[in-house]
C-alpha cells in the first residue's frame, strides 16, 4: 500500500521522505556532475534549486522546511567567516578592512542612487533604497575559499571585515527608509538604535568568550559542545535582531567572539565545518536557487531593462571596489578576484530590502492600484541580478582561490620532503589521550595527515592479555581522535623490557622526529620523572621532545607564555621547536608571550616580521629569579618552558629546581615542557641541515642557518 501511495504522488512533493531523498540527491550529485564541466558546485547548487523550484519543473515548494534551513544555512555561513578568520590579521587589516567596507559602499550607492533617480526616475526615497541594494553582498562564495584552504589570506581577511561594514550600512539605510515611510525616524529612533547596537556589541564580544570558556572545561562530550555552539550562533543572531540589526550580523559576531575558543585543528572545528557544508548551506543554495522566476524575461521590456541597468551597476560597482582597493594596497590580481568575487553575490541583505521596499504602499493610483516604494520591476530584476551576481563570484572566486592555492603549494613545498616529520605519542592513561592527541594535531605541519604515530609499550613479563587488551583501547581511543580531525595515526602496540626501551627503539625504527609526552593532571611532575626516565628518553631519542600536563583543554587557553634560556637560538634544534611554537599560536589564536634575554628575543623578532602572530616580547635575564613569573602568569595560561640537556649550550643549573616550581606555585596550570634537539646526542652531530623543510611553517631564516653551519664547522674541528 505504502508503495502504491509513492507511484501515485503528484507534484510538487508533499511526502516529506520523497521530499528529502531529491534534496540529498542534489546535493550529492550537482557538484560532481558540475565539477567535470568546470562549474563551481555552489553555483550548480542554485541551478538545481531553480529547475525543482516554483517557477521550474515545480517538483517541490519553497516551504517552511526549506525556509528554515535556508536560514540556517545562511547564518552558519557568517559564522564559519568569523570563526575561521585570523584575529590577529583581522585586527593588523582593520583599516584596511575599514577603508574597503567604505568604498563597497559609496560606490555602489553612488552609482545606484544616480541610476535609480536620472535613469529609472525613481522616487527620491525608492532610489536611495535601490542603491542600498547594490551597496550589500552575501558571501556565499566563502565555502570555495575555506574548502581551498585560503581562508586566512589577507585579502579574504579584508573582504570579510569589509563585508560587516558595509552590510551594516546597508541595513541602516534600510532602517532609516523604512521609519521614514511610517514617520518613526527621529533623534529618539537613532539613540535607541545606537545604544542598542552598542549594548549588543559588548555582550557578544565581552560575554560569550566567558561562558564558552566556562563550558569548555565542564563538559567534554562531543555532541554537547557542537550543540552549545549553535545554541551561541543564534543567540548571537536573536541579540542582533533585538538590537534592530540583523541575524546575519549578530551570526558572524558569535563567530568572532568565540574564534579563539575553537582551534582549526580541533574535532569542534572539523565538525562545524562538516555539518555546515554538508547540510545547511546546501539547503541555503537551494533555496536561493528556488526563488529565481525566468518568466521574468518574457513580462516585458520594461523587467528586462531593469534587469540588465541593476546587474551591470551591481557587478561594476564591487570591481571598482575590489580594483581600488588592489591598486592601493598592491595586492595581486588573484587577490583582487577573490575581493571580488566574495563581494559580488548578492542574497541576504538585498532580498530584505527588495521585499520590504515591495511591501510598503506610498499611495495609489488612478484606477486604486497601489503605488510601491519598489514595483515589481525591481523585483523581478532582484531574482535575476542575484542569479548573475552568484553566476559572476562563483566563477571569478573559485579562479583566485585556485590560483593562490597553487601558489602557496609552490611557495611551501611539503611534498617529497627527504626530512619527513612524524610524531610520536606514547599512550598510557586514558584521561590524557585526547588532550597529547590535540597538541599533536596542533603542532603538526597542516598539509601532512599521517605524521602521527601512538605507542603503547607492554611489559615483557605481562602474561594474562589484560595489558594488552588495555593498550589496544587506549590505542583506538587516539584513533578516533586523530580521525575526528581527518587525520590518520599509524597505531603501535610494542613489548619491551621497559618503557625507555620501547619508546627509543620506536623513534629509531620509525624515524620519529617529535616526541609528546604526558602528564595526568593529578600527578606531580617528580624530579625523578626529569631525572630518570626522561634522561633516559633524552639521551636515546634526540628528538623534539615536548612534556604536557593539561590542566584544562588547550582550546580554552588564554595565552601561551613560554620561558627560554639564553643562547637558546644558538642550539641546533632551536627552528624546529621554534616551528611548533608557532603552529600551536597559530592553530589555537591563543596569545603568546615570550620570555628570553634580549639576543633571543631580537631572533624570535626577525622570524615575527616575516610570520606576524599574536605576542608580546618581555626581557628575562635571570634564572636564578624565576618565581618572579608567577606573579604574571594567570589561571587560564599555559606555561611553556624551554629545557636543555645538560652540558649543552643553553643549559643552567636552575633548570633542574622546574619540576618543583611547577608542583608548588604552577601547580593548576597546563604547561609544556620542551627539550630541543641538540648537537652530540647520541652521535647525531652530524645532523644534515638540508633536511630542514619540515620547517616550512616559518621558512627557517638564512641568518639562522648560517649560524647553525657554523656550530657544524666548530664541532668537527
Amino acid at each position: 500500500m505504502l508503495l502504491l501511495n509513492i507511484f501515485e504522488t503528484t507534484f510538487p512533493l508533499t511526502n516529506p521522505v520523497l521530499k528529502f531523498f531529491l534534496l540529498l540527491i542534489i546535493i550529492l550529485f550537482a557538484p560532481i556532475i558540475l565539477n567535470k564541466v568546470k562549474i563551481p558546485h555552489l553555483l550548480g547548487l542554485i541551478m538545481a534549486g531553480a529547475i525543482i523550484g516554483p517557477y521550474g519543473f515545480f517538483l517541490m515548494e519553497r516551504e517552511t522546511s526549506i525556509t528554515l534551513f535556508g536560514s540556517v544555512g545562511l547564518l552558519y555561513i557568517m559564522f564559519l567567516a568569523g570563526l575561521e578568520i585570523d584575529l590577529a590579521e583581522f585586527k593588523k587589516n582593520s583599516g584596511k578592512s575599514l577603508y574597503f567596507g567604505l568604498l563597497t559602499f559609496s560606490i555602489p550607492m553612488a552609482m545606484g542612487f544616480f541610476a535609480g533617480y536620472y535613469v529609472l526616475h525613481y522616487s527620491m526615497l525608492s532610489s536611495v533604497l535601490l542603491a542600498s541594494m547594490f551597496a550589500s553582498h552575501t558571501l556565499i562564495t566563502y565555502p570555495l575559499v575555506s574548502k581551498m584552504g585560503i581562508a586566512k589570506n589577507k585579502a579574504v581577511n579584508i573582504t570579510i571585515g569589509g563585508t560587516m561594514i558595509t552590510d551594516t550600512l546597508s541595513l541602516l539605510v534600510l532602517a532609516a527608509i523604512v521609519g521614514m515611510t511610517s514617520g518613526e525616524v527621529n533623534t529618539a529612533f537613532w539613540v535607541r538604535l545606537t545604544v542598542s547596537v552598542i549594548i549588543f556589541t559588548l555582550i557578544v564580544i565581552l560575554v560569550f568568550p566567558i561562558i564558552v570558556r566556562w563550558f569548555f572545561k565542564r563538559f567534554e562530550d562531543n555532541i554537547s559542545q557542537y550543540i552549545f555552539v549553535l545554541v551561541m550562533l543564534f543567540f548571537g543572531a536573536v541579540l542582533a535582531e533585538l538590537a534592530g540589526i540583523e541575524a546575519i550580523i549578530g551570526a558572524f559576531f558569535s563567530g568572532l567572539a568565540i574564534n579563539r575558543l575553537i582551534p582549526n585543528t580541533s574535532p569542534l572545528m572539523n565538525r562545524v565545518e562538516f555539518v555546515g557544508n554538508a547540510i545547511f548551506i546546501p539547503f541555503f543554495l537551494i533555496g536561493v536557487g528556488m526563488l529565481i522566476d525566468y518568466r521574468a524575461f518574457f513580462k516585458g521590456t520594461e523587467t528586462i531593462k531593469v534587469a540588465i541597468i541593476m546587474t551591470v551597476i551591481a557587478i561594476t560597482a564591487k570591481f571598482l571596489a575590489a580594483w581600488i582597493t588592489q591598486k592601493t594596497f598592491k595586492f595581486s590580481a588573484d587577490q583582487r578576484r577573490l575581493i571580488f568575487g566574495l563581494s559580488t553575490a548578492r542574497v541576504a541583505a538585498t532580498l530584505a530590502s527588495v521585499l520590504i521596499g515591495y511591501n510598503i504602499i506610498t499611495g495609489t493610483t488612478a484606477d486604486g492600484e497601489p503605488i510601491r516604494l519598489l514595483n515589481e520591476n525591481v523585483l523581478n530584476g532582484t531574482i535575476l541580478m542575484i542569479l548573475f551576481t552568484s553566476t559572476v563570484a562563483s566563477f571569478i572566486t573559485q579562479k583566485g582561490a585556485k590560483n593562490i592555492a597553487l601558489q602557496d603549494d609552490i611557495d611551501n613545498p611539503t611534498e617529497n620532503q627527504r626530512f619527513v616529520e612524524r610524531i610520536l605519542i606514547p599512550l598510557s592513561n586514558f584521561q590524557t589521550t585526547d588532550e597529547l592527541v590535540n597538541l599533536s594535531i596542533t603542532i603538526k605541519s597542516k598539509t601532512n595527515k599521517k605524521s602521527l604515530y601512538a605507542l603503547n609499550i607492554i611489559d615483557n613479563n605481562s602474561s594474562d592479555g589484560l595489558a594488552e587488551k588495555k593498550g589496544r583501547k587506549l590505542i583506538k581511543k587516539a584513533v578516533v581522535a586523530a580521525s575526528a580531525t581527518d587525520n590518520t595515526l599509524h597505531q603501535l602496540l610494542r613489548y619491551d623490557l621497559n618503557i625507555v626501551n620501547g619508546i627509543s627503539s620506536v623513534v629509531m625504527e620509525n624515524k620519529i622526529t617529535d616526541l609528546v609526552l604526558g602528564v595526568h593532571n593529578n600527578t606531580n611532575i617528580s624530579d625523578s620523572f626529569l631525572g630518570h626516565f626522561t634522561e633516559g628518553i633524552l639521551k636515546k631519542c634526540n628528538t623534539t621532545t615536548l612534556i604536557y600536563k593539561a590542566a584544562q583543554p588547550l582550546s580554552t587557553i588564554k595565552r601561551h607564555v613560554i620561558i627560554i634560556p639564553e643562547k637558546a637560538e644558538k642550539e641546533i634544534g632551536f627552528s624546529f621547536w621554534i616551528t611548533k611554537v608557532w603552529n600551536i599560536t597559530r592553530n589555537t589564536g591563543a596569545k603568546i608571550v615570550f620570555y628570553a634575554v634580549e639576543e633571543t628575543l631580537n631572533e624570535i623578532k626577525h622570524i615575527h616580521e616575516k610570520h606576524p602572530i599574536d605576542c608580546e616580547f618581555m626581557e628575562f635575564n635571570d634564572w636564578d629569579d624565576f618565581l618572579v613569573l608567577s606573579k604574571e602568569i594567570k589561571l587560564d595560561d599555559n606555561l611553556m618552558i624551554v629545557l636543555s640537556r645538560k652540558e649543552h649550550v643553553s643549559y643552567h643549573n636552575n633548570m633542574s629546581k622546574i619540576p618543583s616550581y611547577l608542583n608548588n606555585y604552577f601547580k593548576k596550570n597546563s604547561f609544556i615542557i620542551i627539550y630541543p634537539m641538540q648537537m652530540g646526542v647520541n652521535d647525531r652531530s652530524t645532523l644534515n641541515l638540508k633536511d630542514t623543510s619540515l620547517l616550512e611553517p616559518i621558512e627557517r631564516l638564512d641568518e639562522i642557518g648560517k649560524t647553525l653551519v657554523n656550530i657544524l664547522k666548530k664541532n668537527k674541528k
